[in-house]
């Protein structure tokens, strides 16, 4: 996994299909992949995201259907150093890459508040829901809800809670059974389990405080990243994922029945990841296009085909333990992308907020 001050890692997925497709099947994150154009090249795009691999691959494809001549090379990082490296290079007024994709929306727009964005309108644009823009620089092409993911050999699902509340209680009544069998977020790694946890808080405080205080009891399992929640799912080592991002879940229970997917009744944080074109970039135009399929309703179609966001109506597939429409029932939180995501990255609350969290979560006995 790339971080600051290491070594940067380069799994280069150089497995060339008849089609001339690069393989993202292995990558995780921080892997670099290359998806070569399928005519003669004449251009290349330079992606930088959090976003995994294997889950981007369908639109970047769909993509050279339509700009075959053009290659792509996607680099997946995790979310904090995609932030930090994409930031210093707009101080530094240097090309960092030519798109940059995260599912922390509130990076992205503390990066177009700093100046490091670039402005863009088009057809697509103009038809963004309004929650999920800010000022034509920052934009959200999914629907993603936040949900609990479990696997049914180890919790039944008429036990499973139906709220924050209901899941304080079931880790408090039943600390034995699920001592160290519930996974979330480190949120000193992960932006967008920091992000979810912040929201989280400026719901009902009091609600948060019990379930993070039940977590700690449980001394649940922290990982920067969906899939390592999602992988210790399958293989039984966990019972239960908190805030897990519904497009990965969704693949997940797909791999695998055992898991089963609930969305909270008393609310459903809902995620529009984002999109933005770097201020510096080399192949700007090319990066405008990219977006511009991103929303277009061919980008759209292929990620709902793919499962890479839910329908935009709010009503989740039928396999899935959801109300009938999280628009319609009140229950769904969107994400607004804009300034008020600037609170959250307030480098003071930000860091009182996990310096609070970590005091709860993980204390000195338990200190890695």
């Amino acid at each position: 996994m790339m971080s600051k001050g290491q070594a940067v890692r380069l799994s280069v997925l150089a497995v060339w299909f008849v089609t001339g497709f690069a393989s993202p099947v292995s990558a995780s994150e921080g892997t670099f992949s290359l998806f070569p154009a399928l005519k003669p090249e004449t251009e290349r795009l330079q992606i930088s995201g959090a976003m995994d691999t294997a889950a981007i691959a369908p639109l970047i494809r769909d993509f050279q259907k339509q700009r075959p001549d053009i290659a792509v090379a996607y680099n997946d990082r995790v979310t904090n150093d995609l932030y930090e490296d994409a930031d210093a290079a707009c101080m530094a007024k240097t090309s960092f890459a030519d798109v940059i994709l995260s599912s922390s929306v509130d990076h992205l727009v503390k990066l177009a508040n700093d100046g490091c964005a670039r402005s863009y309108q088009s057809q697509y644009t103009v038809n963004v829901p309004e929650w999920t823009q800010w000022r034509n620089e920052v934009y959200g092409f999914t629907f993603e809800p936040a949900v609990l993911v479990y696997n049914s050999d180890y919790v039944a699902p008429d036990e499973m809670a139906a709220t924050h509340g209901e899941l304080a209680d079931l880790l408090r009544r039943k600390n034995d059974y699920y001592f160290r069998r519930v996974g979330t977020y480190d949120l000193r790694t992960s932006g967008i389990g920091y992000l979810l946890a912040f929201l989280d808080a400026q719901q009902v405080s009091a609600t948060y405080g019990r379930l993070l205080e039940s977590m700690s009891r449980t001394e649940s399992a922290l990982y920067c990243c969906n899939n390592d929640v999602l992988r210790r799912l399958e293989s039984g080592e966990l019972y239960i994922g908190y805030n897990i991002l519904g497009s990965y879940a969704y693949a997940a229970q797909k791999r695998n029945p055992k898991l089963r997917i609930t969305m909270m009744r008393d609310y459903t944080h809902i995620l529009s990841r984002g999109v933005l074109l770097p201020r510096y970039a080399k192949n700007y135009r090319l990066g405008e296009s990219f977006l511009d399929y991103l929303l277009s309703p061919q980008g759209k179609a292929v990620a709902l085909q793919e499962g890479i966001s839910f329908p935009w109506d709010g009503v989740p597939p039928s396999d899935i333990n959801a109300p009938g429409s999280l628009l319609t029932s009140g229950i769904g939180r969107p994400i607004r992308i804009g300034p008020s995501l600037l609170a959250a990255q307030d480098q003071m609350r930000r860091q009182r907020f996990i310096g609070d969290w970590q005091d709860v979560m993980l204390p000195a006995s338990l200190e890695p």
